[in-house]
């Protein structure tokens, strides 16, 4: 199974951007559909952003549609998550998920999770 590695979180103010990089090792993330998500401690699991297996029509959650970009470099094995404009209420600990169909935003059939890479927001 593939095993996931986030990184690029970190502190920032509001209305800035960060880009997040989940790196597959030992494996090619190209048989996958790829996802985001997010959670707050002592809050429920939320979808970010999901792209299937050949980087078409990527779903978004309504809350970051048009600030978050997901991509992938299936030759690097490579996903991102480009975010712009952040928010104070996008403060969460960032997972990088891989699962055999995406559906949606939901994470139902993920198998495989890195980490997490935590992203703070400031007013």
């Amino acid at each position: 199974q593939v095993q996931l590695v986030e990184s690029g979180g970190g502190s920032v103010q509001a209305g800035g951007s960060l880009r997040l990089s989940c790196a597959a090792i030992g494996f090619t993330v190209s048989p996958f559909c790829m996802g985001w998500f997010r959670q707050v401690a002592g809050k429920e699991r939320e979808g970010v952003a999901t792209i299937s297996k050949g980087g078409l029509a990527p779903d978004y959650a309504e809350h970051v549609k048009g600030r978050f970009t997901v991509s992938r470099d299936n030759t690097n094995n490579i996903v991102y998550l480009q975010m712009d404009s952040l928010k104070p209420e996008d403060t969460a600990m960032y997972y990088c998920a891989a699962g055999p169909y995406c559906f949606g935003v939901q994470s139902q059939g993920f198998s495989s999770w890195g980490q997490g890479t935590q992203v703070t927001v400031s007013s």
